[in-house]
């Protein structure tokens, strides 16, 4: 049930690259996260595409977005649901999921900066109530958390 915010250059994945870029971010979170293939559970991985416009991308002050495709992505999931080695697997599969969607056209060398960071518990907020991580796994119905429900509810807003 991660938040994903994924930074680029403008028009380097036309629509077409872009919708198969999303679909394969969300394979990433759904394999990394351990979320089962149910519609109402990758509901909750949110995605933004953040498109940004030529000259505000520097790299040591300098525009270099002629020569390497940089893109950003930082992926904020409720501390608890990964492990060291689904965590390297979140990287690796974000990377991997740029590669592919990237243009055959696409010359520029792929830089990426993938930033996973857990959100301690009890500081997420969802629809006015937090969450903790028994609601985040009965929502997301992380597979690997399941044993951690008890008897958690979705908590709800009054």
């Amino acid at each position: 049930m991660p938040n994903i915010v994924a930074r680029f250059p403008r028009n380097a994945f036309p629509d077409e690259h872009r919708e198969t870029l999303v679909r394969l971010l969300n394979e990433a979170a759904a394999q990394a996260e351990q979320i089962p293939d149910d519609a109402r559970k990758r509901f909750l991985c949110w995605i933004v595409i953040d498109e940004i416009a030529p000259g505000l991308w520097t790299c040591g002050g300098i525009d270099v977005t002629e020569q390497v495709l940089p893109c950003m992505v930082r992926i904020d999931v409720p501390a608890g649901v990964l492990d060291a080695a689904a965590r390297a697997r979140y990287v690796r599969l974000v990377h991997d999921a740029l590669r592919t969607a990237a243009p055959a056209a696409e010359r520029r060398k792929l830089s990426t900066s993938v930033i996973v960071r857990d959100v301690p518990d009890g500081s997420w907020g969802a629809n006015g109530a937090i969450w903790r991580l028994p609601e985040f796994a009965a929502a997301a119905g992380f597979e690997h958390l399941q044993s951690t429900l008890g008897a958690a509810k979705l908590p709800t807003a009054s």
